[in-house]
């Protein structure tokens, strides 16, 4: 079967499997532009800010970001794209109170996922929001019921949904090509250097460090918090396991078709460089996912050592009775039950409509941010919606508690919610500063 005759036959048959669409269309008139204001622009922000002015009837209107050394190059590389100038700010509310924006898209700290992501909903924005969707599982509860109340259009930016090789191992994975999926090895590997010790230093007259914390309880500026370590404290930042391992551990939940898990455990700790800086979050972390005693998914975070599994950085095994699939973001192979070679599949063969222009991370070949900007025109169903993106980054919010509590959590398969575990409990939400709350 050659691509587009692919692309015809699964088009329709991927929304009954569930496959895509698996969130709500808008009702905008298919011909109107829409336009975006884009928050935290300093890398992957900036090149969603470029990505969004690069489509077709949509227009970024707004760059955002407290640091405002980032604003005039995004500004430029977005006028240069759409033949616009945006405007600079550095309060994303700013853009909330224009009523000609329809949708804001957060590439900010971890902290401010959430809690921007529901006040732009409660001012009638549509929402396009980096992984992970939260910063604990609460957030995440609150967004999905934020978006319910709503009903306007959440994508979470786990792009490998919407890569053409990705749906098409789905669609294979659920017509039979390995059997029944009951268990899925995932990882992920980067050679991360120590970040040192940090000093209370006078914040930077570039960065507005007030606005920059937002909704997390207030401390002093310190040399080695931003822009990028905040990921590796938990006051701001979620870990590995949620920086980067949400991308396969949500290819594995969706692989699988599991929902919610029974049962989690997790060993962790910062062993590749004890004592030699004040990184918080784990270096070294194995987490196992159990859904319902008959389906088990894995992750490995392995963030100070550059040590590839199957000679790849990151990937998903996916085992089921009859076979196996080796997932690369955007390829994959299919092993029969005697692990002999049946098939590769890369996202050339699977989407001729694909990006194939962004060779720097193979997971950006996508039309995720496309997607997103049809679902608002009302052409198609968001491929990641914040109910699936929400279930998925649980995953990792739970495995952190588990590794953090130095227990095994039981969960409700109806929701994911911990059970008989009061010290675990304490960590399913955050204290906020005051007057930062998220609410819906």
């Amino acid at each position: 079967m050659n691509r587009r005759d692919f692309i015809k036959s699964t088009s329709a048959a991927t929304l009954g499997l569930g496959v895509m669409g698996l969130g709500s269309v808008a009702k905008a008139a298919p011909n109107e532009k829409v336009i975006v204001a884009v928050a935290g622009i300093r890398s992957r922000g900036n090149y969603l800010a470029n990505k969004f002015a690069g489509l077709k009837n949509c227009e970024v209107k707004y760059v955002i970001d407290v640091d405002s050394r980032y604003l005039p190059s995004c500004a430029a590389g977005v006028e240069k794209t759409q033949g616009k100038k945006p405007q600079q700010i550095s309060d994303f509310r700013k853009a909330l109170d224009d009523k000609d924006v329809d949708a804001i898209v957060i590439a900010t700290p971890d902290h401010w996922h959430a809690p921007m992501g529901i006040a732009a909903l409660s001012a009638g924005k549509h929402v396009y929001v980096e992984k992970p969707c939260s910063h604990n599982p609460a957030e995440g509860e609150l967004f999905v019921a934020a978006q319910k109340k709503y009903g306007k259009v959440v994508q979470m930016g786990n792009q490998r949904r919407s890569i053409g090789a990705t749906q098409r191992m789905i669609k294979e994975i659920r017509d039979g090509v390995i059997g029944n999926p009951y268990f899925a090895r995932t990882w992920y590997s980067r050679n991360r250097k120590p970040i040192g010790f940090g000093k209370e230093v006078d914040v930077p007259d570039y960065l507005d460090w007030d606005l920059w914390q937002g909704p997390a309880a207030r401390t002093a500026y310190r040399s080695n918090v931003h822009p990028y370590n905040w990921h590796w404290f938990w006051r701001w930042g979620t870990g590995e396991a949620l920086n980067n391992g949400t991308h396969e551990l949500d290819i594995a939940r969706w692989a699988l078709g599991v929902e919610f898990p029974t049962k989690v455990t997790s060993l962790a700790g910062r062993y590749a460089y004890p004592d030699k800086d004040d990184w918080e979050c784990f270096d070294t972390q194995n987490i196992s996912i159990e859904f319902g005693g008959d389906k088990l998914i894995t992750w490995e975070g392995i963030s100070a050592g550059n040590t590839p599994i199957n000679k790849q950085g990151r990937g998903v095994m996916i085992l089921g009775d009859e076979g196996q699939i080796d997932y690369y973001a955007d390829r994959y192979e299919v092993f029969d039950k005697n692990h002999n070679l049946v098939n590769k599949v890369d996202s050339v063969q699977a989407d001729e409509n694909a990006d194939q222009t962004d060779t720097t991370d193979p997971g950006l070949k996508d039309n995720h941010a496309g997607n997103f900007i049809q679902a608002i025109r009302g052409v198609e169903k968001v491929n990641s919606p914040i109910d699936e993106g929400h279930k998925s980054v649980l995953l990792g919010h739970l495995g952190n508690i588990a590794a953090r509590t130095g227990t095994m959590l039981e969960c409700d398969a109806a929701n994911g919610h911990i059970k008989n575990n009061k010290t675990a409990q304490a960590l399913w939400s955050r204290e906020y500063a005051p007057g930062w709350e998220p609410k819906i």
